[in-house]
């Protein structure tokens, strides 16, 4: 029997030539410490666009108005799993930390230091991230 996928969204909010990424704290479960877009799982009946605006909410308290998708990554570790990433250019609200639980650290980074960031994770976040930059005309 097949494990079951994690669907999960994620987004990079761009803005004047930088991306934001949250470090997640050291004690979570999974990826403690590392860099990270903000998102999270789809709850079961939630299309990607709710669950993305719902995790944004919650995470950065901000809500989407310009958002593309961009490519679903996949990956089998730590436990099979489906990240359908969105480039998000324009918002209501002004990004803050509101799980300082998941996230120690907000920081906007400029491409180099996001790919040094978030490059390890998967092979094609360093291409996602240059097509999210051209996006926002970065």
């Amino acid at each position: 029997m097949s494990a079951r996928v994690h669907d999960c969204v994620g987004a990079f909010l761009v803005r004047g030539g930088r991306v934001l990424l949250g470090r997640r704290t050291a004690d979570r479960e999974l990826l403690a410490g590392a860099w990270d877009v903000f998102g999270g799982h789809v709850e079961a009946g939630e299309s990607e666009l709710d669950a993305l605006t719902r995790e944004l909410d919650e995470e950065v308290g901000i809500r989407p108005i310009r958002l593309r998708r961009l490519q679903t990554i996949e990956g089998a570790q730590p436990a099979p799993w489906r990240l359908h990433l969105y480039v998000v250019t324009d918002w209501q609200g002004e990004p803050c930390n509101r799980q300082p639980d998941e996230h120690d650290e907000l920081r906007w980074c400029e491409l180099d230091e996001a790919v040094r960031c978030l490059g390890a994770a998967h092979p094609a976040f360093e291409r996602l991230l240059g097509e999210a930059l051209a996006a926002a005309g970065a």
